[in-house]
């Protein structure tokens, strides 16, 4: 077999040509990310050309990553932080003036945003939440686009994570109780308190309830359900009487709500942009599984689906629900997207994201399912080299973050990278990955360092077992929970692994709680307290600290690599920090990278190629695998 040809970290990691395209609500326009001066940014085209396609944003330090159309042609709105900070204000673009300069409508010191809300029912008008009055307490307040005038509709009473915008103006809100579990409140603004509607289990929703959205008659909310089944499905809570009534649902699979939040990808619930209407929901297995549960809907996609073999990632329509931009995703291709006319049958590819890749010189991402020891079914992807025989592999086991997220099929560049250089590559949804139901995902409970990392190991017998992997040109490499899990690695099993990459990762447990920012901080308690435990108590402290890396640096002797963003506010610099330091006084082999302009992950991609050229001289230094 033919060794195919080193595919570039710039080519896989560089700016795309454009990426995230969606239609504007009027039909006449198409928005997407591109490059300009080596950042992503927006730009505008006509939906029928893009010879008049024009860059709007023109941010030159650090890439946009998300934006939103507003009911108003001439107003765009994007979201932006300093340096990998969190901290996002909302900024306006006026489409119709090219020379007219972005406006911050959030220009308050410190603060951050942490939803952006275009409601149907209030046009020309952003529902927002921020923490412009205390930093640990987020407002509902409404901006009008147009003149930038911002009204607080409701003051945090000090317990708030949540707010929606119900029919007629009405306030509801989401706490958490002292135990973890979820309240969901009407807001009484004449009396300026919360009146209790219903309450959730917290221990179902780790990563909080995904989705939860304002049903289209503003007297329910949809929500993903876990109450009383293993799997997530839709239903609807009745805003006066709490009752869940079931909407949708699928007999296998889990609603694909979490991963989407997690990694900021749109709702799984795909709406009608002018009326609100349910049209159809994703759930996701193996593969995504649309469901539609609108006759009309069901026709798009029908004529939607025979345009891609890949799986829809993104889709967004004009306020007519005729003309659609499907963004697909397959693991040959990172994104493809065509534009559909429902109206005339009219169809075509708008672009490739990297159309310098050639999908058939891609490695497959197959799906398989690995046996824990404790007889747990671990859903898994492996992606073999092209062009290698399959067996005696250097492999890398490539940890996912969170915990609570899953991997799932569809173009991974650091797999691609990795496969490209000949390593078999396993992907692992361990026990506390979300999408495969309730037990799956408690299963992790206390696991931390314990089952979830056996769940690792067992996986990687499975591949030596199999014959793909040579079990001593093995490494691990994974970003915030998958940082941690390498370390883990290393410092709990130090003749398992040859190498390891820690990528924000977590060294210090009790230390990472304590040092997350006050937004995350009452969130804690459904997650990180509830799964690994609480630093406050002296005794869950110590379990913590036996299960944290920093104190077992002595085991470790394999090589290792560390990547930080300084401004990272979810896993502070300091957790890279003293695992170096240490390791280092120890003699220990570390490779340390940290990026100044960076938070939790590089986003710029000059920051994020030399990441990776790091991490490819790295690995085939201690590994073998081909170097580009």
């Amino acid at each position: 077999m033919a060794l195919p040809e080193l595919i570039t970290v710039e080519a896989l990691f560089g700016p795309p040509e454009r990426t995230t395209a969606t239609i504007s609500p009027d039909g006449t326009r198409i928005a997407y990310l591109a490059p300009w001066k080596n950042r992503l940014n927006v730009w505008v085209s006509g939906v029928d050309s893009d010879t008049d396609a024009r860059c709007v944003t023109a941010d030159d330090v650090r890439s946009v990553s998300t934006y939103y159309w507003t009911d108003d042609p001439r107003w765009l709105l994007y979201t932006q932080d300093t340096g990998g900070d969190e901290n996002w204000h909302v900024h306006r673009v006026d489409l119709d003036d090219p020379d007219a300069p972005v406006v911050d409508l959030t220009p308050f010191p410190g603060i951050k945003v942490l939803d952006v809300n275009l409601p149907i029912e209030r046009p020309g008008k952003a529902i927002v939440q921020l923490n412009a009055r205390k930093v640990e307490e987020f407002d509902l307040a409404e901006i009008d686009i147009a003149t930038g005038e911002l009204t607080v509709l409701a003051e945090n009473p000090g317990h708030v994570y949540d707010w929606m915008w119900g029919a007629d103006g009405e306030l509801f809100a989401r706490t958490l109780t002292a135990e973890g579990d979820m309240a969901l409140s009407r807001w009484n603004t004449t009396a300026g308190e919360l009146e209790l509607i219903t309450t959730f289990n917290g221990a179902d929703y780790p990563m909080g309830i995904q989705p939860f959205e304002m049903a289209a008659d503003g007297a329910g909310v949809w929500i993903g359900s876990m109450q009383g089944t293993d799997l997530t499905r839709l239903v609807r809570v009745d805003l006066t009487t709490g009752v869940e009534t079931e909407v949708d649902s699928h007999p296998t699979l889990d609603l694909d709500g979490a991963r989407r939040a997690v990694a900021g990808l749109s709702s799984p619930l795909i709406r009608n942009p002018r009326t609100g209407a349910l049209l159809g929901v994703c759930y996701l297995g193996e593969r995504q599984e649309i469901r539609p549960v609108d006759p009309e809907f069901a026709a798009v996609l029908r004529k939607l689906r025979a345009l891609s073999d890949g799986d829809i990632d993104a889709l967004s329509s004009d306020d007519s629900g005729q003309r659609w931009v499907a963004n697909f995703v397959d693991d040959g291709n990172p994104e493809v997207t065509y534009y559909y006319d429902h109206t005339t049958g009219e169809s075509r590819l708008l672009f490739r994201s990297r159309p310098h890749l050639d999908p058939d010189a891609m490695a497959p991402m197959k799906p398989v399912t690995i046996t824990a020891r404790d007889g747990l079914a671990l859903p898994s992807y492996l992606t073999l080299p092209v062009g290698i025989e399959p067996f005696a592999l250097p492999m890398v086991l490539l940890v996912h973050g969170g915990p609570w997220f899953r991997n799932s099929w569809g173009f991974d560049p650091e797999a691609q990278l990795l496969a490209n250089r000949g390593y078999a590559v396993l992907q692992v949804n361990f026990r506390g990955s979300v999408g495969y139901g309730k037990a799956h995902m408690q299963a992790a409970i206390g696991e931390f360092a314990g089952a979830m990392q056996n769940d690792l190991l067992d996986a990687v017998d499975w591949a030596v077992a199999q014959g793909y992997a040579d079990p001593d040109r093995i490494g691990i490499f994974g970003g915030s929970y998958g940082g941690y899990a390498a370390l883990v690695g290393v410092a709990f099993t130090p003749d398992r692994f040859a190498a390891a990459i820690d990528y924000v990762g977590i060294s210090n447990l009790a230390n990472v709680m304590r040092s997350m920012p006050p937004f995350l901080q009452p969130g804690l308690v459904a997650n990180w307290y509830r799964y690994v435990g609480d630093p406050a108590d002296p005794e869950q402290e110590a379990d913590m600290l036996a299960r944290s890396p920093i104190t077992r640096v002595e085991h470790i002797k394999a090589p290792l690599m560390v990547v930080q963003g300084a401004n990272d506010p979810r896993v502070v610099k300091a957790e890279s920090d003293n695992i170096v330091a240490a390791l280092r006084e120890r003699g220990v082999d570390v490779e340390y990278m940290v990026k100044n302009d960076e938070g939790h992950g590089f986003l710029n991609p000059d920051n994020q190629i030399e990441m990776y050229r790091a991490a490819d001289r790295f690995l085939h230094r201690h590994l073998g695998g081909r170097h580009g």
